[in-house]
């Protein structure tokens, strides 16, 4: 690794405090719209599961979100009890589990959706599609490099 000049520092102490921020704002915000009794993580879980329309068993969910297995098997077991996910065993390992999206799940998570949207797009409006579409690359990027890290 090369060292780093003072410079290249601050800059880097200014992203991440400026990322930080935006993140917990938009948590923050995100939350606030939800529907009521769903939290952000079983969104993520809902949305995540919608979008790749297939099985994950709790640990490649875990990896996913960068979170530990507890963590996962605490939201699963919300999202089960609520109805929006079905946990089925596998049926050639029986200490593995296998998850999906039940109707109700891919019902509340279309719901969350309509009620994120109109809140994600006016950021989007107010900043320029064209300056958000400018950066995507660039945070894609840091994304990947901190996930390989």
């Amino acid at each position: 690794m090369k060292p780093t000049d003072e410079k290249t520092e601050d800059i880097a102490v200014a992203l991440f405090g400026e990322l930080f921020m935006a993140d917990q704002l938009a948590r923050n915000r995100i939350s606030k719209v939800l529907p009521k009794g769903m939290e952000l993580s079983h969104f993520s879980v809902l949305n995540h599961l919608a979008r790749i329309n297939d099985e994950r068993t709790p640990a490649q969910l875990a990896r996913a979100f960068h979170v530990t297995r507890g963590a996962m098997t605490n939201t699963l077991g919300r999202l089960e009890w609520a109805g929006h996910v079905h946990i089925r065993p596998d049926w050639d390992d029986a200490r593995r589990k296998f998850v999906a999206i039940s109707p109700a799940g891919r019902a509340a998570r279309d719901a969350a959706v309509q009620a994120v949207a109109p809140l994600i797009a006016e950021v989007v409006q107010a900043l320029g599609a064209d300056r958000v579409r400018a950066v995507l690359p660039v945070l894609r990027e840091m994304r990947t490099r901190l996930e390989g890290e």
